[in-house]
């Protein structure tokens, strides 16, 4: 009996749904549609691969979709003029716009972040276009809204102005590339002045692309006026140090003291010069290590550029003998084993002076120039050295040790001294390894 039941509830349930379908799916106005669906999406094909096989561009890949959905734009105006049933190409058309949009997400933002907000607004409006929901949903936006004096501001814009916001800070950033492209190109321009040109171009079509945001969703400018002051008092006190960096930026890059690819020392920091940024200098040092040293210190300390101005340098190397040694014959080797050296060049010559007399050695002093300090100071200097010992080992020629000179006194008479109460003393050479 159980069973008898089951079926015939089956069978009305199944006679239902068959009765639904036949009045709301399997319709002539439905079959319709899809015919010039499935039609427009082989014409879209056709062309799409003519246009792959004939052309090589970054557009092609979205080309069939685009297609398509130009093919259905029309049909559905051509039903809308006609006044025929075109709820199932509303439905395609929302579902192709969509599918587009995220393509070109996809293909021109890196931030899953951002592809994800988009994609969720995509599909947002669409389901709402296709239940019939998008005006009555902008209607109510438009009515939740707040009064500033004269000034007016809803949801609905507050989504419109974040929308066109992003859109605009988008066009700029592609627009800032191509400068930016055009400018490296150029070498007329020194790298500081290129530097500088790219900042500034940002800085301004950021700026442009806000305010174009601000007045195109309808919100009058000069009703922020009144923040101007306190921005002021912001900038001369909380922001201070970054507004004196800024502007300590923009000064290095107009008297181009310091540009990309120089080689500096500030403090006790030597290193490469990476890039120039808005708030700091990027500095990479031999060891890989990148120190962002904030600009105002740039102007503020004492910086050594080792190439300003040129970038012939002279380095000097200590070098020490022992007293016995061949003064004359020392200074020669050491100026030879210069010369030797790949790095050091022939004018101005090396040359070897004597500096002093030290407590355990003769003191000379090897000054050499290098027009490459870009390639690194101490590894030179240490091939110099390394040139130097192998001579002097050849040559007879010693490094000494540190030597000290140590008296031992007897104690005074009458305080259990050496007897006769006669001092003695007694000199020894130490001499230690160093």
């Amino acid at each position: 009996m159980k069973s008898h039941w089951l079926a015939l509830f089956s069978e009305k349930k199944l006679q239902l749904i068959t009765t639904w379908l036949r009045q709301h799916v399997l319709t002539s106005d439905h079959l319709t549609q899809s015919l010039v669906i499935i039609a427009a999406l082989l014409i879209a094909v056709l062309i799409g691969n003519r246009l792959k096989r004939k052309f090589s561009t970054p557009v092609l890949p979205l080309a069939t979709p685009l297609l398509w959905l130009f093919l259905q734009i029309v049909s559905l105006l051509v039903a809308m003029e006609a006044e025929w049933p075109h709820n199932l190409l509303t439905i395609v058309i929302n579902l192709l716009a969509v599918w587009v949009i995220l393509q070109t997400a996809s293909s021109l933002f890196n931030n899953s972040a951002w592809i994800k907000l988009i994609a969720i607004i995509a599909w947002t409006l669409a389901a709402l276009n296709i239940m019939g929901l998008l005006g009555p949903t902008i209607g109510l936006l438009d009515r939740l809204s707040l009064k500033f004096g004269t000034l007016r501001i809803s949801l609905l814009t507050v989504f419109e102005g974040l929308l066109t916001l992003a859109l605009l800070l988008w066009g700029a950033r592609i627009l800032a590339r191509l400068l930016e492209k055009r400018i490296r190109e150029n070498s007329s321009l020194s790298p500081s002045i290129q530097v500088l040109f790219v900042k500034l171009s940002k800085a301004a079509l950021i700026a442009v692309a806000i305010l174009a945001g601000l007045r195109l969703v309808g919100i009058d400018l000069t009703a922020f006026t009144i923040f101007t002051g306190a921005v002021g008092v912001g900038i001369g006190f909380g922001l201070q140090k970054i507004a004196s960096n800024l502007i300590s930026g923009i000064i290095l890059l107009l008297d181009k003291s310091i540009k990309p690819g120089d080689v500096i020392t500030v403090g006790t920091t030597y290193g490469w010069v990476n890039s120039l940024g808005a708030r700091y200098t990027s500095l990479i040092t031999q060891d890989g290590k990148e120190f962002l040293i904030p600009n105002e210190d740039l102007i503020t300390q004492q910086v050594e550029n080792w190439s300003f101005s040129n970038s012939t340098v002279r380095l000097r190397i200590p070098v020490g003998i022992a007293y016995h040694s061949d003064v004359r014959k020392a200074m020669a080797i050491c100026e030879t084993a210069a010369r030797q050296t790949e790095r050091i060049i022939k004018e101005p010559q090396p040359v070897c002076l004597l500096v002093g007399f030290g407590n355990s050695s003769v003191d000379l002093e090897l000054r050499i120039w290098i027009n490459d300090p870009v390639n690194g100071v101490r590894n030179v200097k240490s091939a110099v050295l390394l040139n130097i010992w192998d001579a002097f080992h050849e040559q007879g020629i010693d490094i000494p040790y540190p030597q000290r000179d140590i008296h031992i006194r007897t104690m005074p008479p009458g305080t259990g001294g050496m007897a006769g109460g006669q001092q003695e003393s007694l000199r020894q050479d130490l001499s230690s390894g160093a």
